[in-house]
């Protein structure tokens, strides 16, 4: 399982993070903590980690998807319910934004290089392959910490917004991460996610690193269950993954049949 906090327009000097949540043969889970990395340096990265696995699954926090010239995707819209409703916002993705999405936007040639199947509804049957995903952290963080989700309740814990920036936000994101990791059985990345929330200054590339594990770890509830998750949207206009809490799923699934945008909810699994 692999979390791509992607850099959107690939500038060195802003990278993005990728982490990956392996299993050996045994099923014993391990954590390759985030680094630093550009598209260039994810499609490596991916390549190695991909190494003796029959199954790959990247889940990126990006639009994969974006057929529209202008305005946002459906997906984005019912996103939108629980990211005003708590504070945050959603960022509108369509192909008037070259840098970002247009056809020569590097995002595109990222997707064509790795060559991934997007076909969430199809990930917990299958067997072998490589997948990917669209995540989105800032709607996973109130799925998984209902405080989260309550209203102007998003934690600030961008270090690159200083004035908004909230050091106990920083520790509570921290928590749920060890929280949620701990729960999913992915020890080395609870010891991981305590001591970056240890950290007294962090710094934007740290939040890019917990943006990436959490990623890692939607990826992960998606394919093996664990965690209520819902799939915002479709295959052809666009699609959000995104473990939901109760508050988040009932909003989100009012949302999507308020607009008519595909809405798939999935329970937890047992055991």
């Amino acid at each position: 399982m692999v979390g791509f906090d992607s850099a959107w327009m690939d500038n060195p000097k802003a990278p993005g993070a990728i982490c990956a949540i392996r299993f050996d043969e045994a099923a014993v889970p391990q954590f390759v903590q985030p680094l630093l990395v550009g598209f260039d340096g994810a499609l490596a990265f991916i390549a190695a980690e991909r190494q003796g696995h029959r199954l790959c699954l990247v889940a990126l926090d990006q639009p994969s998807i974006v057929p529209n010239d202008t305005g946002c995707r459906p997906a984005e819209r019912v996103a939108a319910s629980v990211m005003s409703f708590i504070g945050g916002g959603v960022q509108p993705a369509n192909r008037s934004k070259a840098a970002m999405f247009g056809d020569a936007a590097p995002v595109w040639r990222f997707l064509k290089a790795l060559g991934a199947v997007q076909d969430p509804m199809a990930l917990p049957a299958v067997e072998a392959g490589l997948f990917l995903i669209e995540v989105f952290p800032a709607l996973a963080l109130p799925g998984f910490e209902p405080a989260f989700a309550t209203r102007l309740g998003a934690p600030k814990y961008n270090p690159g917004h200083r004035r908004r920036f909230r050091i106990a936000d920083w520790r509570a994101v921290c928590a749920t991460l060890t929280r949620v990791a701990a729960g999913l059985g992915i020890a080395p990345m609870v010891a991981w996610a305590e001591a970056m929330g240890a950290l007294e200054t962090p710094r934007k590339a740290d939040q890019d690193r917990l943006d990436a594990a959490i990623c890692a770890l939607v990826g992960l509830i998606w394919r093996d269950g664990g965690w209520p998750a819902a799939m915002i949207g479709d295959p052809r206009q666009g699609f959000i993954v995104t473990p939901v809490s109760e508050p988040t799923g009932a909003r989100l699934e009012r949302a999507a049949r308020e607009r008519q945008v595909p809405f798939e909810l999935r329970p937890a699994s047992e055991g």
